[in-house]
């Protein structure tokens, strides 16, 4: 049984050895592979891989580390979808304009902190008085106190043994930031921002709570003050938001919601804004999106009898989904639907009565989809 140790074995006796015109074929082949270049005479260069040519990552350049009174940041582009490290700062603003795998903060204490978006998690350890701007897979903290954050999640947030959480909805805007939630990984409709799961519950108190409805992010992130990190044209206008700002699990002025489905397709994103921003201008509000794939039986058990003229649709892609609420919502958001996207296939509640069972069949399923 060989090895990759093992030594190499010597040529068996009788065996022919390469004549004068064989050995300089095989020197011209190698020549032209790149192999015995630049070698002594009689001696072949090591062969090069992939991986030999990569950038050799140097740590140092993905961590923020025992900083005080300090403006930092990375500029778009600088990350590039590495682990990025942020420990032991204190009194700092901190700016991630970029994509990250995954992003630990630690021992951190009254720091201002935006973290573009983040293909896996986010941890927050031991960390007290900061406000952030977040945008993850997964979010979680541990022996945290006093955090204020403007999420953006794509699963259920989870706090553990941390006390004072305030959670508002993400809203932020560069013009790198659509692109770079798509490298993460990320969907923009995907946002469950306010579903926080307490891992350490105590009894009669409760340990987070959201942020004043009217909480504007620049009053408790604020624009970056460097020259470099002013490069980046940065809008905190909640209607320029990349992430649609919803209500998530407030209470809702009305009785009466609306489910709005768009199937896949090459304006799909564009036309939910286009919704959004119609159905928002008349006073509606946006309580839930979500962007999820579906099954002919999904179909049937959401759209139920109208089922079979959606189903064939499903074979392009995610659908996106609404939630509006407000008195009149069904009427409002059917006439829109008629008016500005006559030409596409789009489920729509069609009353009232009917609406309340429609978002909860859609989210019920949906929220079943992706494990939450």
């Amino acid at each position: 049984m060989g090895c990759f140790f093992s030594r190499r074995r010597k040529p068996a006796l009788g065996s022919q050895q390469p004549q004068p015109q064989q050995q300089q074929q095989q020197q011209q082949q190698q020549q032209q592979a790149g192999v015995g270049q630049d070698a002594a005479p009689g001696e072949q260069k090591a062969p090069q891989y992939s991986w030999d040519l990569r950038a050799k990552i140097d740590p140092k350049d993905y961590t923020f580390s025992g900083l005080k009174d300090e403006t930092v940041g990375r500029l778009p582009g600088k990350v590039a979808g590495q682990q990025f490290v942020i420990q032991d700062c204190e009194n700092c603003k901190i700016y991630i304009f970029d994509h990250s795998a995954t992003i630990t903060i630690d021992d951190c204490v009254n720091c201002q902190i935006f973290l573009g978006p983040i293909k896996g998690s986010v941890f927050f350890r031991d960390c007290k008085d900061c406000k952030c701007v977040v945008a993850c897979q997964q979010f979680r903290t541990r022996d945290c106190r006093k955090l204020e954050v403007f999420l953006c999640c794509a699963t259920q947030p989870i706090i553990e043994s941390s006390t004072g959480m305030k959670f508002g909805c993400f809203q932020y805007y560069y013009p790198e930031l659509a692109l770079q939630f798509k490298d993460a990984g990320l969907s923009i409709f995907n946002n469950t921002w306010s579903n926080i799961h307490d891992f350490t519950p105590v009894s009669g108190e409760n340990n987070w709570g959201l942020l004043p409805e009217t909480a504007a992010v620049q009053d408790y992130v604020p624009l970056p003050s460097s020259e470099e990190l002013k490069a980046v044209r940065i809008s905190t206008d909640a209607t320029k938001s990349i992430i649609p700002i919803t209500r998530g699990q407030r209470q809702k002025n009305s009785d009466e919601s609306c489910l709005a489905v768009f199937f896949a397709g090459d304006y799909t994103t564009a036309n939910a804004r286009k919704l959004i921003d119609e159905m928002t201008s008349k006073g509606f509000q946006l309580v839930q999106t979500k962007e999820v794939i579906m099954k002919a039986e999904d179909a049937h058990r959401v759209f139920q009898q109208s089922a079979s003229e959606f189903i064939p649709l499903l074979e392009k892609g995610p659908v996106v989904a609404l939630e509006f609420n407000g008195d009149g919502a069904v009427e409002q958001c059917r006439s829109t639907i008629n008016e500005v996207f006559s030409g596409t296939k789009v489920f729509v509640s069609e009353s009232k009565a009917s609406a309340s069972q429609d978002v909860d069949n859609f989210y019920n399923f949906a929220d079943m989809q992706m494990g939450m």
